[in-house]
């Protein structure tokens, strides 16, 4: 049954799938992967690495693929960077280069060899992780708020033992870009999912309630993977291995609070930037100046 104790209630790994090409950045993800395209001054995929961390997370997990060098220079040590601005005194920035990776953090690294979907890359991951329940963060969504959103599944997951994925409402037109959950029942603003469809049109979603780009799954999760025939675009797809553990035993779905950003989309990409922008200390004040001017 779904609400089964945990055997392991710490989830001490989170894996990134950031293999993709990026190809709606084009040209700016020509040579340059677009988890490392910047919110203000900071890099996408950092934001997802410092939600995990401050979640209690120490294991972060990269499916990778061609031209993904970047991300792994990005959380190592620079150390012509670091001297450079020591022997200028530059301590601030010199502060903030060092401070890139989250302290007592492990960084793995695996590839995806083919872009063969979610599904097949969380499969990727299997090697780098015990037999345990972790994370996984899409780092395309970036959820501004109070508490991280790895955060907000742990909270909710209590004592239970199967998945628990975020989810947003959404409007109708929405759902061929969404898998969509089939409510079995609702928790206060939480459910039980009892099915998931990737992609509906609208006129066949369950559910007006999307899923979004965190999870926390058990580790039985891999062999419901691996026995899946391809879905949706030809695709191992992670939505149709959750709908077979919602059928089985009910998926723990979480309203997520916060705001999101789609930063897989040009227009969701620019709303973070502005966002982030006016709370950033060097710039909002002038940033808000500027586009105050913009619609006076």
């Amino acid at each position: 049954a779904y609400l089964r104790e945990k055997k392991n209630k710490k989830i001490n790994a989170a894996v990134f799938p950031v293999a993709g090409l990026g190809s709606r950045f084009l040209p700016a993800t020509k040579a340059t992967p677009k988890e490392m395209l910047p919110i203000v001054d900071k890099p996408l995929i950092q934001y997802g690495i410092e939600e995990a961390a401050d979640a209690g997370i120490t294991k972060m997990i990269f499916v990778t693929g061609r031209n993904k060098r970047a991300i792994e220079d990005h959380f190592d040590s620079a150390y012509e960077l670091e001297a450079e601005l020591a022997s200028k005194d530059k301590r601030d920035l010199l502060r903030i280069a060092r401070s890139v990776a989250p302290k007592g953090v492990e960084f793995v690294y695996v590839r995806q060899s083919s872009a063969l979907g979610l599904g097949h890359a969380i499969l990727c991951a299997k090697p780098a992780l015990a037999d345990e329940p972790f994370a996984v963060v899409l780092a395309d969504d970036l959820i501004k708020g109070d508490t991280g959103a790895v955060q907000q599944l742990i909270t909710a997951s209590s004592n239970n033992e199967g998945p628990v994925i975020g989810l947003e409402a959404i409007e109708p037109h929405q759902s061929r870009a969404y898998g969509i959950v089939e409510i079995r029942e609702r928790i206060g603003e939480n459910v039980i999912a009892s099915n998931m469809v990737e992609k509906p049109n609208p006129e066949d979603a369950p559910s007006n309630l999307g899923v979004v780009g965190r999870y926390l799954l058990p580790y039985e999760i891999f062999e419901v993977i691996e026995n899946l025939p391809t879905g949706s675009g030809g695709e191992i797809q992670l939505t149709d291995a959750l709908a077979v553990l919602a059928r089985r035993d009910g998926v723990l779905g979480v309203s997520l609070q916060g705001q999101r950003f789609d930063c897989g989309s040009k227009l969701g990409y620019a709303k973070a930037n502005i966002e982030y922008g006016l709370e950033h200390s060097e710039i909002g004040n002038n940033l808000r100046a500027y586009l105050a001017g913009l619609v006076g």
